[in-house]
């Protein structure tokens, strides 16, 4: 495994972080972790070198109110001395924090769901313009001081859904040790960007990025995207290319992955032994400039399935519509979009059920007109 300094914490990180947000289920249920599962697979990754684990209050939940399964499940995870060979992170629920005391309360349960003293890089959870002045207000900055100092975390961080203008401000506010941030090939001019990237490295924060491929959305390429890089002089799968892109930025202490099977665990591993920064040729680059292009003139709708827009109160699965949405104009109008589609309107509401209360778009880090979008699936496959 390879390790990379982590900003001004001067502590090393594994360039692989396991984030716990989308592990193997027992049904349809997301609060039903198959614990025999995904207990073997963070086990086998800490054992392969892996040090940082990933999770948050409402990772495998039903809603963004309560506390989900993956904090308690993460508790269990790290015992059997597992605990003392990682750097736990978690995140303070931003959205349901509306008082001092409220802060104390969500990291108490936390530690208390974690099954620890202390939570080694906490972060405030997807920070916005409508979160941002309740947390100043409230007295996030007097919170996290006095979390540290009592030992209850040992960095503060935060992590980021919003425009790069928002992202300095915030940046600039705190004495932070880390962030992070939606990073991938896809990604480099959306939310903080690249020109985050860099200021917050400029800043000697230690940087972590989620969505590296853009939730699942990188790997499932295109037939033509699929012809370039088949006929690179180096065979890798589209996920290590879309891995490879963003290790290779100086910048990236950390990329998390939210692995689903063992498969998964084992492919991310060995392809983050080879991550050096600055390792990718130039002809390589150009690789997936050219896959860049083509995937972004065919993506529709800017769904990365977090599911923060979960749950729908008109029950309909708002990324399974995205996702289907997008796999029509993606994998050139192929049948199986549409009867995936099925598949999706019958377990759950179909896309004409939306009766535009705008509950999703609050919680939506992409900022997505999904109502808008909503009509078009609707008009596409109903």
């Amino acid at each position: 495994m390879l390790y990379r300094k982590f900003g001004k914490t001067n502590e090393m990180v594994s360039v692989l972080g396991f984030g716990c947000m989308r592990l193997p289920i027992i049904g349809s249920d997301p609060t039903s972790i198959d614990e025999d599962k995904a207990i073997s697979m963070v086990r086998h990754a800490i054992d392969a070198g892996v040090n940082y684990v990933d999770t948050a209050y409402p990772y495998h939940g039903t809603g963004f109110t309560h506390g989900g399964a993956s904090e308690p499940f993460v508790g269990k995870a790290l015992k059997d001395g597992y605990r003392e060979k990682v750097k736990l992170a978690t995140k303070l629920p931003s959205w349901l924090i509306k008082t001092r005391a409220d802060m104390d309360k969500y990291l108490n349960e936390q530690l208390e769901r974690l099954q620890t003293d202390s939570i080694d890089f906490y972060l405030v959870h997807s920070l916005n313009a409508g979160v941002w002045p309740v947390l100043k207000e409230a007295g996030i900055s007097e919170f996290l001081n006095q979390a540290l100092k009592d030992g209850r975390i040992k960095y503060a961080g935060f992590s980021y859904h919003d425009e790069k203008e928002l992202f300095k401000e915030i940046v600039d506010y705190y004495d932070w040790s880390f962030c992070q941030i939606q990073y991938n090939y896809l990604d480099e001019g959306y939310q903080a960007g690249k020109e985050g990237l860099e200021y917050a490295a400029k800043r000697d924060l230690g940087i972590v990025i989620m969505e590296p491929l853009r939730g699942g959305n990188i790997v499932n390429l295109p037939q033509e995207a699929k012809a370039v890089i088949d006929r690179a002089d180096i065979k890798r799968t589209p996920a290590e290319w879309g891995l490879r892109w963003v290790w290779n930025h100086p910048e990236v202490s950390v990329v998390l992955s939210g692995m689903t099977t063992m498969d998964q665990v084992t492919e991310n591993i060995k392809v983050a032994q080879e991550a050096q920064a600055n390792s990718l040729t130039a002809k390589e680059l150009g690789i997936i400039d050219e896959v860049k292009t083509i995937f972004t003139e065919r993506i529709k709708v800017n769904c990365t399935a977090c599911a923060y827009c979960m749950p729908c109160p008109a029950g309909i699965n708002i990324p399974g519509c995205f996702a289907t949405y997008n796999d029509h104009w993606v994998f050139d109008a192929t049948p199986a979009a549409k009867q995936r589609y099925g598949i999706v309107s019958k377990v759950s509401a179909p896309a004409s059920q939306c009766v535009e209360c705008g509950k999703c778009e609050s919680h939506c880090p992409q900022g997505i007109a999904i109502r808008e979008e909503l009509k078009h699936v609707k008009q596409l496959f109903e």
